[in-house]
């Protein structure tokens, strides 16, 4: 579980740079600069999906759906 040991363990530094990106998006485009809009938007996907990725990656124990049925066993 080396991904486990990198990621934050809580909510809070996702939360910060998705707001960051957004700040940065916004000023991006108050100040016409592609760039600044650029990585604001790189900065809020990479919150978005780490987000996920950590809190999948440090479950002890993956989800099991009941629904799900083995191949052959309907």
């Amino acid at each position: 579980m080396l991904a486990a040991d990198l990621l934050p363990q809580t909510i809070t530094p996702y939360l910060t740079l998705m707001i960051i990106g957004f700040a940065f998006g916004i000023l991006g485009h108050l100040y016409k600069s592609k760039l600044v809009v650029g990585i604001g938007i790189l900065m809020i996907f990479a919150a978005t999906v780490l987000l996920p990725l950590a809190l999948v990656a440090t479950e002890d124990e993956p989800a099991s759906d009941p629904d799900i049925l083995a191949p052959g066993t309907r």
